[in-house]
């Protein structure tokens, strides 16, 4: 092993960038199918990072991002924490299908206790498609977890080469390659085509070895559901969420947090019931904010994380309390 070159711990999880499909033009079956490249043979495809740094690669699990819930979350942040504490690891690449890399990279961000740097990865065309991303994706990644420049700016996301922090990125557009975005507030950086890794900004919020989470002795994480607003929604769906005594609850409204009043109604009875109730919007960008109303009824507004960040936020923030206060404050810190 060089002494020159970082050690880059790369952990595979399946996903669309280990897709195996039938054809070289097939950019959809190969979900179905499920076949897949284990990360060793996913690295061999680029032996190019072998200048970059100094690779250790396991497979935790090998399964579409559609399967990986907080289950896997757990194991996952788990296992990175561990590899950061006792591996002599410089930095950690988990390779993830994109159906749910936001929420898995947003719980690392707040869960990951390290400030070396933690990146997430994935593909929208599998590596057996002509014009595949899977491979650049994985060099990319590796490329920014090796820059010293990564370090302190908590759990990172990189596809078609643009740099996102965790907390901000979310899947815009089901197929094309530039689908991870991050609303009006821009993307950190590029790991670029010169091989360069250039950062332009950087995360304020709390994350990783700053949050107050510790994820070490959980087996499980409290159920928090999401209810949608829609012309003329009513109690029907969260009336579910109260009859099961969910232990949270993401409603997700119009605009700045508006909605039908019956379903106003039934988030305040949900309230009362003791149910933790977050406020969120179906805008793709902008905060939700405390007015009377929402004092009066009891919500805990999102600020501006998408529903299933402000779910992701709310299961860590029970481990810890139910008090509505400590809550909101989360919202505005992390």
């Amino acid at each position: 092993m060089s002494k020159s070159r970082p050690k880059i711990n790369v952990i595979g999880t399946g996903g669309s960038i280990a897709g195996i499909g039938p054809h070289r033009f097939d950019y959809t079956q190969y979900a179905e199918i499920g076949n897949k490249l284990t990360i060793e043979e996913s690295l061999q495809r680029i032996p190019e990072v072998e200048e970059i740094a100094d690779i250790q690669s396991e497979n935790l699990i090998s399964i579409g991002s559609g399967a990986i819930g907080p289950k896997e979350w757990l194991q996952l942040g788990q296992r990175i924490n561990n590899i950061l504490k006792t591996d002599g690891a410089d930095g950690v690449v988990v390779t993830h299908g994109t159906a749910t890399l936001e929420e898995t990279a947003y719980f690392l961000h707040l869960t990951v206790k390290s400030m070396k740097p933690v990146v997430v990865t994935g593909a929208m065309r599998p590596p057996t498609a002509v014009g595949t991303d899977a491979d650049l994706n994985l060099i990319d990644a590796i490329r920014v977890a090796a820059s010293p420049d990564a370090t302190g700016k908590g759990v990172l996301t990189v596809l078609n080469n643009e740099i996102h922090s965790a907390r901000d990125v979310y899947k815009a557009n089901t197929l094309r390659v530039e689908t991870f975005r991050a609303n009006e507030l821009g993307f950190l950086g590029y790991s670029d085509s010169d091989g360069k890794v250039v950062f332009y900004r950087s995360p304020t919020r709390r994350h990783t070895f700053s949050t107050a989470f510790d994820i070490d002795a959980l087996v499980d994480l409290p159920r928090v559901d999401i209810v949608y607003a829609y012309g003329g929604s009513d109690s029907l769906l969260i009336d579910a969420v109260r009859r099961h005594k969910s232990d949270g609850m993401v409603m997700t409204g119009f605009g700045a947090g508006t909605f039908p009043p019956e379903m106003l109604d039934a988030g305040s009875e949900a309230v009362k019931e003791g149910i933790p109730v977050v406020v969120a919007s179906r805008s793709s960008a902008g905060r939700t904010v405390v007015t009377p109303r929402i004092t009066k009824l009891g919500f805990i507004v999102s600020d501006n994380l998408q529903p299933p960040k402000a779910r992701v936020l709310l299961m860590l923030g029970l481990t810890i309390t139910k008090d509505k206060d400590i809550l909101q404050q989360m919202y505005l810190e992390y």
